[in-house]
């Protein structure tokens, strides 16, 4: 064994003895809380029609992009479906990414410059954070949705100043003070940057956001909205000025050297996007979040949350994958959020809930939490 091999085994081998050790799995349960798949429209055969129709009047429709959008993978639909999103979302402009990963990375990366200052929110994304440590900014972070602690590091910065925050937190479920937070990046000249993954269909006037529901949207220097979460797509778009969609264009490294996303991905997130349109799916996911929180709030480690997104807190490894495990064998499918994700002793169950859950499966799920708790 060379020393790189040993050294990927010694990584592993600690990973093992931590009991946090990640697997692939191709197993489906029949009951699915698991998924970011909030609306049901990645099983949509609704959503699989409408993107039919829409490819068999895309003139030039071909299976793959076979190139960059600045070469040969930029196609008229791809650049009217970015306007449609934008008008959607009440902005000026929107670039269309190929995941919310690239997008976070693509955004923040190009932005900030040495003279320059990022701050984040402690429990913004992975991708967001990876973005910022790709540049040689000044970088802090706040204390999670701490106003103080947000106003203490504005008080110090330097340069183009900007604040990153999700709208709905992936982990936790829940929501950013962002009317708060952007008095305060008004205050001291900050940009704000709002990632909203998991806001999009959930909140606002046909799912378009806690931006939008805030009357934000002519104030945030930039938003990232991503589909592979209630739209059931892929990609993401970042929304801001036609300035800074030149700026991506030019400067995003992530969009600059990948591969254009086919046009049967674009068509199934217009597809997506005009069944928001047609229906308001807000108030209806509303009532599954109210029935799953009238019913579990007695439960000991419950986070409490607004969202899709709930949380009960284990704190350890092992104990939030045996609750897992026995949540699994009666079929129902609720995964671990073990450490590194998230900090040692805040380990937990993440239980996402759907549009298709039904009422008496939100029901069985909780009286299986119950019974954990009290075995436990």
């Amino acid at each position: 064994m060379n020393k790189a091999e040993q050294f990927i085994s010694e990584r592993l081998l600690n990973r093992t003895e931590k009991g946090s050790f990640r697997n692939l799995s191709t197993k489906i349960f029949p009951v699915d809380f698991c998924s970011n798949d909030y609306l049901g429209f990645a099983r949509s055969s609704e959503l699989k029609l409408a993107t039919d129709e829409l490819l068999l009047h895309i003139p030039q429709y071909r299976n793959g992009s076979a190139g960059s959008r600045l070469l040969s993978g930029n196609h008229s639909f791809t650049e009217e479906t970015e306007a449609f999103i934008a008008d959607f979302h009440h902005a000026e402009s929107g670039l269309i990414f190929n995941s919310g990963y690239d997008a976070n990375v693509g955004l923040i990366s190009s932005l900030a410059q040495r003279s320059d200052t990022i701050i984040s929110d402690e429990l913004i994304h992975a991708s967001l954070i990876d973005g910022a440590r790709l540049t040689h900014a000044n970088r802090y972070s706040f204390k999670h949705n701490n106003l103080e602690d947000l106003e203490a590091k504005l008080k110090v910065s330097k340069g183009n100043i900007y604040v990153v925050v999700e709208s709905v937190y992936s982990m936790d479920g829940d929501i950013a003070a962002l009317y708060e937070i952007n008095t305060l990046c008004e205050k001291y000249e900050a940009n704000l940057i709002v990632d909203e993954a998991h806001a999009l269909g959930i909140f606002g006037n046909s799912g378009r956001g806690l931006v939008q529901e805030a009357g934000l949207e002519n104030k945030v220097f930039a938003r990232i909205v991503t589909f592979g979460k209630a739209l059931g797509c892929h990609g993401a778009i970042v929304l801001g000025s036609r300035t800074l969609r030149n700026y991506l264009i030019n400067f995003a490294r992530s969009f600059i050297y990948s591969t254009a996303a086919p046009i049967h991905t674009v068509a199934t997130i217009k597809a997506a996007y005009e069944m928001l349109i047609e229906t308001d799916y807000q108030p209806l996911i509303a009532e599954k979040i109210a029935l799953y929180t009238s019913v579990v709030s007695s439960i000991e480690g419950i986070l409490p949350s607004p969202s899709t997104i709930q949380t009960i807190i284990y704190n350890s490894n092992q104990k939030a994958k045996f609750a897992a495990e026995t949540l699994q064998n009666k079929g129902i499918d609720v995964r671990a959020i073990l450490s590194p994700t998230v900090p040692e002793g805040k380990e937990r169950l993440r239980i996402c809930l759907h549009l298709f859950n039904t009422d008496k499966e939100i029901k069985m799920l909780v009286d299986q939490l119950i019974l954990l708790k009290e075995h436990e």
